[in-house]
C-alpha cells in the first residue's frame, strides 16, 4: 500500500518548491542534533543553523514548517515518550533511498550536535560511542541490499536512531543543570 501523503514527501515537496535542495532527513537531524546538544528550542537560533543549511534565508511558508518541526521535536524530547520519529522515507520507498535517507539524516545530527556541543569531553563513554555509531552509520549507507536481511538491517538501525538522540539530549541537559549544593556534615 502506497502512502500518498507521508510527511517525509510532503516537506521535500515543500523544500524543492521553494529552491532548497536539501534532504528532510539532514534537516531533521539538524535539528535534533542541535537539540540534543543543549541548544535548547530558540526558534530563532533553529532557523539561523537551518538558513545555512539551505543556503539562504527561508520563504514563510518553509520558516512555519521549520517552527512546527522544532515544536515536534521538543515534544519529543522533552514528553514522556522513549522514542524520536524520524523523518524519512515510507517503508514503500526503494531500500537504497531510505538508507540514504538514513545516511543523510545521521549527517544533520552529526553537524547540528557538533555546532552546538559546549564541551564534547563531558560526555559519557556511551554517549561518545554512540556518536561514533552515527558517523558509521552516514558511511554505510550503500551497504543495504534489497533483500529480508537489508530490510532487517535498516530497521534495526532505524529502532536505534530513535532511542540514541534520547540519550545524547538526558545527558547534555542533566550537564547544563547546576550541582545542587551537598548538605555538609557536622
Amino acid at each position: 500500500m502506497t502512502i500518498q501523503n507521508s510527511p517525509y514527501k510532503a516537506f521535500a515537496t515543500l523544500l524543492t518548491s521553494s529552491g532548497h535542495n536539501v534532504s528532510p532527513a539532514e534537516l531533521h537531524g539538524l535539528l535534533l542534533g542541535r537539540s540534543c546538544a543543549g541548544a535548547g528550542f530558540d526558534a530563532e537560533g533553529w532557523l539561523v543553523d537551518a538558513a545555512e543549511l539551505l543556503e539562504g534565508e527561508p520563504q514563510d511558508n518553509v520558516r512555519n514548517a521549520l517552527i512546527g518541526l522544532q515544536e515536534m521535536v521538543k515534544g519529543e524530547l522533552t514528553g514522556d515518550d522513549v522514542t524520536v520519529v524520524l523523518l524519512l522515507p515510507t517503508d514503500d520507498e526503494p531500500l537504497a533511498d531510505r538508507a540514504a535517507a538514513l545516511g543523510q539524516w545521521c549527517q544533520g545530527f552529526l553537524s547540528g550536535f557538533g555546532l552546538n556541543c559546549r564541551d564534547s569531553s563531558m560526555l559519557s563513554t556511551e554517549a561518545t560511542e554512540v556518536l561514533q555509531d552515527l558517523a558509521a552509520i552516514a558511511q554505510v549507507q550503500d551497504a543495504l541490499e534489497e533483500s529480508d536481511d537489508g530490510e532487517s538491517d535498516y530497521m534495526e538501525v532505524m529502532e536505534y536512531l530513535r532511542v540514541a538522540p534520547l540519550l545524547l539530549f538526558t545527558e547534555t541537559k542533566k550537564a547544563d543543570e547546576p550541582a545542587a549544593a551537598k548538605p555538609s556534615l557536622h
